[in-house]
């Protein structure tokens, strides 16, 4: 038996005005698709914008359904659209900002499970990280280089 550390890297920024101009812009159409959300259940709203190696933003946002868990995240809809649409670039970097109409999100709010499994399938099949910056309403944001940061004992293809 051996033990093995697995390290994570991550940047926190106290707030978002520390992002970089390109980064803030992309946040900021994260948090316009979160307008969009459908969350009449939770009351909790995610917006997520990706952004293409071409320039390009693609933007989701969380869809609910009295029909548990018929619904989906915010970052899977903005994956599975960019990729439907777009299925030969890539993902250069992904913005998530989420907010709750019963009280003020103060943390960053990180991607779920799946949401982390779906998109490291993309990563890996792009063979170049996505670089994730999440928050929530106000506060600190964080920034991983590699979803695989946030997954680093993936599930792949290659178990299959």
């Amino acid at each position: 038996m051996k033990k093995v550390e697995i390290k994570t890297e991550i940047t926190v920024f106290d707030s978002f005005d520390e992002l970089l101009k390109e980064d803030k812009s992309l946040m900021n159409e994260a948090i316009k698709a979160k307008q969009n959300a459908y969350a009449p259940y939770s009351k909790f709203s995610v917006g997520a914008a990706l952004l293409l190696e071409d320039g390009t933003i693609i933007k989701g946002n969380n869809q609910e359904n009295a029909a548990y868990p018929s619904g989906m995240c915010a970052e899977r809809v903005a994956i599975w659209n960019a990729s439907s649409q777009f299925p030969d670039k890539k993902v250069v970097k992904l913005a998530i900002s989420a907010s709750s109409s019963s009280h003020i999100v103060k943390e960053p709010v990180a991607p779920c499970g799946a949401c982390r499994q779906t998109l490291s399938e993309y990563e890996m099949k792009q063979k170049e990280p996505i670089a994730i910056f999440f928050m929530g309403e106000e506060g600190k944001v964080i920034k991983a280089s590699s979803v695989l940061d946030l997954l680093p004992i993936a599930f792949d293809k290659s178990f299959l």
